[in-house]
């Protein structure tokens, strides 16, 4: 039977990285939920398990990220924690103006990039040019200096699940380990100016005065007069209050709510279509 049926009891500490998650599913964001599936798909259920149960008692000692690399520290059953490695090779300069430019040709994507989320699809991106952003499994150096033979061993399984955590919160760890700060990737996607070229402000055309244009506030301008318009009901009549709750600052104040969300909702409609009323939507 095998050292890893056979390990002694681990030794539990206070001083760890406790994961966020308590039971269920370790993180929310699809990134994050992309990069424990690919650890999962060569795991082993037992190995997992144990995994999972090291970064929720906080058996990481350490995670610490460099360029490329990161090194972490798990306490197991041997009074010297074991020490991981994981390594991904960086992006060449050469193949980051390739993604840099890919994305700067989808304004999505770069609007989401600045708002500090990853979109759905950035691996469009990075696949228009022949890349991947998310590491195939030949390009992930990984070790453990634990007796375990498997190729991921439950410590290592360990520090993926906190590592994923971090990529949660931060998806910009991810572009980190290709070669690039956050910094550098958004002042090249915020100013899309090639290197040595100085950006250009695009023109700005004050607004008129509030005091010229009062009449027509209310009214569609030309410059969306080609799309249509259309409301329509909700499917659950007066969603907000029933999402609210029902109102307890007021005897009976569901009653008058509803007749001020009608008056309201009649007027944007009149506005809207400055002729139907909301009894024709």
């Amino acid at each position: 039977m095998s050292w890893y049926y056979n390990a002694k009891p681990t030794i539990e500490t206070d001083e760890g990285i406790k994961a966020k998650s308590k039971r269920g599913d370790f993180v929310k964001n699809w990134w994050a939920t992309r990069w424990i599936a690919a650890m999962e798909r060569v795991m082993d259920r037992g190995r997992l398990q144990r995994g999972r149960s090291y970064a929720r008692k906080g058996q990481v000692l350490s995670l610490e990220e460099s360029k490329g690399k990161l090194n972490a520290k798990v306490q197991g059953s041997r009074r010297t924690p074991y020490k991981i490695t994981i390594e991904l090779a960086p992006l060449s300069e050469r193949d980051w103006e390739k993604v840099l430019t890919a994305l700067a040709e989808r304004p999505y994507f770069v609007a989401q990039l600045l708002a500090g989320e990853m979109p759905q699809e950035i691996e469009e991106a990075f696949q228009a040019v022949r890349l991947d952003l998310f590491p195939a499994k030949w390009e992930l150096k990984q070790s453990c200096n634990c007796p375990d033979s498997a190729s991921v061993c439950k410590h290592l399984a360990a520090v993926h699940y906190i590592l994923a955590e971090r990529f949660d919160e931060d998806p910009f760890l991810l572009f980190r380990l290709r070669g690039k700060t956050q910094d550098e990737i958004l002042a090249a996607l915020g100013t899309g100016a090639a290197e040595g070229e100085t950006a250009v402000a695009p023109e700005y055309t004050p607004a008129p005065p509030l005091s010229e244009s009062l009449a027509a506030f209310w009214q569609i301008g030309p410059q969306v007069e080609p799309y249509a318009v259309r409301i329509a009901a909700p499917d659950v009549p007066y969603p907000l209050l029933e999402r609210l709750g029902e109102p307890d600052f007021l005897p009976d104040a569901r009653r008058w709510l509803v007749k001020a969300y009608d008056t309201v909702t009649e007027t944007a409609v009149q506005i809207a279509y400055q002729s139907e009323s909301a009894e024709n939507i």
